[in-house]
């Protein structure tokens, strides 16, 4: 089995947790918010491939609110493409009831991540160490 670099083994780049659509698809909402927010409190940069919904995105914003410490946690940065309603299918789809979550979500700590630009087709992110 090959061996797995944990953040702070020594190097002092930034880890990046890519992940999945099918492992987060089984999990609760709160599952999904915790597994986030741990990954970002050890100061990684998050990356969903489906994105959360409308719903677990400001749950995610609340329970961030009530983590932040001015010494340890500043909160996180959230950023999702394609933006939400960016299209008419989008609208017509939220109108039917079918909520659409296929979208890219990059998270990390706020005082680590800034967004450059964002569009409908690219989110440019400009990523420090501590």
């Amino acid at each position: 089995m090959p061996e797995v670099k944990k953040a702070g083994d020594g190097d002092d780049g930034v880890q990046i947790d890519l992940i999945s659509g099918e492992r987060m698809e089984n999990m609760t909402s709160m599952e999904k918010i915790r597994m986030i927010l741990d990954g970002v409190h050890e100061g990684n940069i998050v990356i969903l491939e489906e994105g959360l919904s409308p719903d677990e995105e400001s749950r995610l914003i609340e329970v961030t609110m009530t983590e932040i410490s001015p010494d340890e946690f500043n909160g996180i940065e959230i950023e999702t493409y394609p933006q939400s309603g960016s299209t008419d299918s989008g609208l017509l789809n939220r109108l039917m009831g079918n909520n659409e979550t296929k979208k890219l979500t990059v998270i990390g700590p706020a005082n680590q991540i800034e967004t450059l630009h964002k569009d409908e087709t690219l989110i440019s992110a400009l990523v420090s160490r501590k």
